[in-house]
């Protein structure tokens, strides 16, 4: 039997959890802006300065079919290299939001301070890398989840309306 090992690294995107404690923090950022008003600040747990690498889930699908369109067998990283800290994480959901905001550090989980991807093995082996930056994929995802929870708010306001 063929085997392909895959050890995905933080994917995100649309369709995923974004609520409900999860959710990873991508989606989780993105449901915070997304809810805050401009002059709002959102809540970053820990000092915002532990570091991680995201992979949108279109590139994520993309090197997975390549890994089981090939002969490797052996355990390689789906993940990417583009690592920021979490305030940066933020930082480019409040840019693509539009919203005035800012980020208030509180205590909370922070995991460990620092991961990324190491694509070398997935590069050698399939010649793929990442191609869309970080940005895109969090504006795509910012922008569904907003509508998610546009869409949750319209079924409350007509549920509440139905009980007047």
């Amino acid at each position: 039997m063929q085997v392909s090992i895959a050890r995905y690294h933080n994917i995100f995107g649309p369709e995923g959890c974004y609520q409900g404690g999860r959710e990873k923090a991508p989606a989780a950022l993105c449901r915070k802006v997304a809810q805050a008003q401009s002059g709002d600040q959102i809540e970053v747990w820990g000092d915002g300065q532990q570091t991680r690498s995201f992979l949108y889930i279109d590139e994520c699908v993309e090197a997975t079919l390549r890994l089981i369109n090939c002969a490797y067998s052996e355990p390689v990283n789906i993940g990417s290299e583009e690592m920021v800290t979490i305030n940066q994480l933020a930082e480019i959901i409040i840019a693509i939001s539009g919203k005035d905001l800012s980020i208030k550090n509180i205590p909370g989980p922070e995991g460990v301070r620092g991961r990324n991807s190491d694509n070398r093995l997935i590069r050698e082996t399939l010649a793929w890398a990442p191609s869309e930056k970080l940005h895109d994929g969090l504006r795509t995802t910012y922008q569904w989840i907003d509508e998610q929870l546009k869409h949750a708010e319209g079924r409350q306001l007509k549920r509440a309306a139905g009980r007047s």
